[in-house]
């Protein structure tokens, strides 16, 4: 998982407004695919070139500009021209190192979101999903083509979805619940990791179990601060704050907002779980530690009072009547046998043992 990876300091002494791309540096060209429909049409068109979104600027049906790569500082500035977004916003869109929020500029409002799904090795990826939402359109800006938005697309070119007699609030409605639902997706990636390392941690705990635990840790901390803003983001939406909410679309963002709810629970159940891990395994080596050093405490003190008798008879005095007994040895091993079994079934019965 990406955790550190911006640049924020390329920001420092710059005027406000200013278009900086900070985050994982591409040279592939952006990609563009529109999405232009109403109740009876969806054209879907691509596009390298911010120009030819010019077209989709004042159609009456409801637009969905998708941009795949942020990293084109000059396709960034030309979209915030054509649709005339405040520069401040296209310099967030640039910032993929933005938290979720919401801000309302009137006529458009402007959302950041952090998608998040699994790459081909298992590995938790986080993606930036900035959103302008204006009358008739929908401006989305990604930092690559990887994204959890397919199923908005094949409701899209569905001619008897609801979305398509929907305006751009319902389509940012799809989009951020299409982000929340992929959420549960990670949630259950998640418990299957807790489940295993659990397991590990009651068959045989070791240094590896540690790495884990720390490493899903990590994980767990980085999702909560993705997900935990998203909260007032949703709840801001469903206040209906800004016309550009109609009191329809409304009911659908409650659902939305009771999932996200949903997700911050389950994460913070799971940290708790992670937390009463980590205390697992540190009692389950100091437990182990303490068995091995049991063992060696009796052993210690069993061969006490034998380390004893030899080093009385192993004393070079010459007057010692033992030493001219001719079954003196054999009876001495035989007491220093009966010596320790003595001590075997004390311990046992004073269950030491």
């Amino acid at each position: 998982m990406r955790l550190l990876r911006g640049k924020s300091s390329q920001m420092a002494g710059l005027a406000p407004g200013t278009v900086v791309h900070i985050g994982e540096q591409k040279v592939e060209a952006p990609r563009i695919t529109v999405f232009d429909y109403d109740g009876q049409h969806c054209d879907e068109h691509e596009f390298t070139a911010a120009e030819a979104c010019l077209q989709f600027k004042d159609s009456p049906t409801t637009t969905w500009l998708n941009v795949s790569g942020v990293h084109d500082i000059a396709l960034l500035e030309k979209l915030g021209a054509c649709y005339q977004i405040h520069p401040l916003v296209m310099e967030d869109v640039g910032n993929t190192e933005q938290r979720p929020k919401l801000e309302d500029y009137r006529d458009y409002l402007f959302i950041v979101l952090k998608m998040l799904y699994c790459d081909d090795s298992g590995e938790i990826m986080a993606e930036q999903l900035s959103l302008i939402v204006g009358p008739n359109f929908v401006i989305s800006f990604q930092e690559n083509g990887k994204d959890v938005l397919e199923s908005v697309r094949v409701r899209l070119r569905n001619a008897q979805a609801r979305i398509r007699s929907q305006g751009s609030d319902y389509l940012a409605y799809s989009l951020i619940d299409a982000v929340v639902d992929h959420y549960f997706v990670i949630l259950e990636k998640l418990a299957a990791d807790i489940e295993e390392i659990e397991e590990d941690l009651t068959q045989n705990p070791t240094a590896e179990s540690l790495r884990a635990i720390h490493r899903l840790k990590r994980e767990i901390l980085f999702l909560r601060k993705s997900v935990w803003p998203l909260r007032e983001v949703i709840n801001s939406l469903q206040r209906r704050e800004s016309p550009l909410i109609r009191e329809s679309t409304v009911v659908y963002l409650r659902d939305v907002y009771d999932h996200a709810i949903q997700v911050m629970d389950t994460m913070e159940t799971y940290r708790d779980m992670v937390s009463g891990m980590l205390e697992t395994y540190l009692s389950s080596v100091s437990n182990r530690l303490n068995e091995v050093m049991k063992v060696l405490t009796i052993i210690a003190t069993i061969f006490i009072p034998l380390t004893f008798i030899a080093g009385v008879y192993g004393m070079n005095f010459r007057h010692m009547p033992e030493l001219e007994v001719p079954w003196a040895y054999p009876a001495l091993l035989c007491l220093m046998v009966a010596v320790g079994l003595g001590m075997l079934v004390y311990f046992r019965r004073r269950r030491w043992l």
